[in-house]
């Protein structure tokens, strides 16, 4: 039990030197190449707070349990939107660009309603369609790089750079980018891990350890990664690493997991004699992410109140959990 307390002590101090390592590293590269902090979370950052939820997902399909992508992938992503995003936003709500959004919102409604589309007519996804997924996550890639080079903007002053980003080697932040992200996951199963342990030692039901430590472990990187880029004064690096940590859940994620062993929509829980993951979750994954991001792209700003609002539905579906387990 001490040793369990101890690594979990740990754990938390891996999260934190690794968010404040990686948070570095990619403002670093995002001010070096004068790029927009949006679009290096939704690419670079997402990609290294996406590793958990991409490790899980691979390990369950191969084991022939592919269908914990199916929540993992959905969970995932309302779990970034509607408390981490949600955080970021009704702390720090300002002003967003348009231009470096578009691109990433665009893709994940397109693979959301090419994934709900699946999952309503047909209840199953086939080997194709994880290739079509995995071709999506290249697609944007490769675009999103062509936006890079061919519209670059002037990146913001970060508060706190002391040392101008020219002036540092670029192995520098590369360097703590991976080690950001090493560190993270490290911390990340090591306060799962010993959690877990002791929550067990402390009579805590196994259902409500998985709906805390083990649903929320695969979030820690995009949440640490989250606070520390705002307590730096870098909110859109948080914005753009949740909206591409998002879209990568559905096209990487789930496409890997699809691709090794293809799986139904699982029925575990039923709502009017209907698939509850059909009348609750899918809906919740859109409607969050819509909340979140079209007054972003209407008005070129979010405003606190939707923060609140997206705190209050995640807390909501939380208690929903707990009743209809």
């Amino acid at each position: 039990m001490i040793l369990a307390i101890a690594l979990f002590l740990l754990g938390f101090v891996f999260l934190i030197k690794g968010g404040d390592w990686f948070v570095d590293g990619a403002t670093g590269l995002a001010h070096r190449f004068h790029l927009p902090e949006v679009l290096i979370g939704a690419t670079v950052v997402s990609i290294g707070t996406t590793l958990p939820e991409v490790m899980v997902s691979a390990q369950a399909a191969a084991a022939g349990n592919a269908g914990i992508s199916y929540g993992n992938a959905i969970g995932s992503i309302i779990c970034n939107t509607s408390l981490i995003a949600a955080l970021t936003v009704a702390v720090r709500p300002g002003a967003v660009s348009r231009r470096s959004l578009l691109l990433p919102v665009c893709f994940f409604f397109g693979s959301a309603a090419l994934y709900a589309l699946a999952a309503y007519t047909a209840g199953t996804f086939t080997r194709w369609m994880g290739a079509a997924f995995l071709l999506i996550f290249c697609v944007y890639m490769a675009l999103t790089v062509r936006q890079m080079k061919l519209a670059p903007e002037a990146a913001p002053k970060a508060e706190e750079d002391p040392e101008p980003a020219a002036e540092r080697p670029l192995r520098r932040d590369l360097m703590l980018l991976i080690a950001g992200a090493a560190v993270i996951a490290v911390g990340a199963r090591l306060l799962v891990d010993n959690g877990t342990l002791i929550a067990q030692a402390l009579g805590v039901p196994d259902s409500v350890i998985g709906l805390t430590m083990v649903a929320l472990g695969t979030s820690l990187p995009e949440l640490i990664t989250a606070i520390t880029a705002l307590l730096k004064g870098h909110s859109a690096l948080s914005l753009g690493n949740v909206i591409g940590a998002n879209l990568f859940n559905i096209v990487l994620v789930s496409g890997i997991a699809i691709t090794i062993s293809p799986f139904s929509v699982p029925a575990e829980k039923l709502i009017g004699g209907m698939n509850s993951s059909l009348v609750v979750d899918i809906p919740l994954m859109l409607g969050v992410m819509a909340l979140l991001c079209v007054p972003a792209l209407l008005r070129e700003k979010l405003a606190r109140w939707q923060g609140v609002l997206l705190l209050c539905i995640y807390a909501a579906f939380t208690a929903y959990q707990f009743i209809f387990q």
